[in-house]
């Protein structure tokens, strides 16, 4: 009876520990937590962004508990948006694909009201040049700012849950980045 007991328990601590590294998508492992503002995130879900046949990045959606749905994603902080990325990029993609979705999931009011903060996102990823295959990218939301990040480095602070939110919808709105994306980052 030890013996089965001691076996039980091993292969439980196995598929526990299992369990708690990280996911594969796309061939990059991406942590089932992440650590923003002081506290522990889950990984809500993860998927490939692509154009045409090239694959871009893993997009991953980190927040305290499972969101199945905008709304849910949006009453939730702080809360982590993640840009693993498969291929090298010239600021210009990087930058041209986020405004693009800024414009595409706001009103024209929306995107009037957080121009400024538009910009200053702008000014900060052209000031990191070309990304690599391999960087990664962290859009935090923590105490009503945005904290952009390149390889665990802070790189700038932008005020306003407003910009943030349109940010979230660039990857989780009505004309997200990728349909499949969107529905893989909500845990699909």
């Amino acid at each position: 009876m030890r013996g089965f007991l001691a076996g039980w328990v091993a292969v439980a601590a196995f598929a526990w520990s299992v369990s708690a590294t990280a996911a594969e998508v796309g061939g990059v492992a991406i942590p089932d937590r992440a650590s923003v503002g002081g506290q522990e995130l889950v990984l809500n879900g993860a998927g490939v962004r692509t154009k045409v046949f090239f694959k871009i990045y893993v997009g991953a959606l980190y927040l305290p508990a499972k969101a199945r749905s905008l709304p849910e994603v949006l009453a939730k902080a702080p809360r982590r948006i993640q840009m693993t990325l498969l291929r090298d990029l010239t600021p210009d993609q990087l930058v041209d694909a986020l405004v693009d979705g800024l414009k595409a999931n706001s009103s024209e009011a929306e995107v009037a009201a957080v121009k400024a903060q538009q910009e200053q996102m702008v000014a900060t990823m052209k000031a990191f040049g070309d990304v690599k295959e391999k960087d990664v990218v962290t859009l935090d939301l923590v105490n009503g700012a945005t904290h952009i990040g390149l390889n665990g480095q802070a790189k700038a602070t932008i005020p306003g849950d407003a910009f943030n939110a349109a940010l979230t919808r660039v990857w989780l709105g009505d004309k997200p980045a990728q349909d499949d994306l969107k529905k893989a980052m909500l845990g699909g």
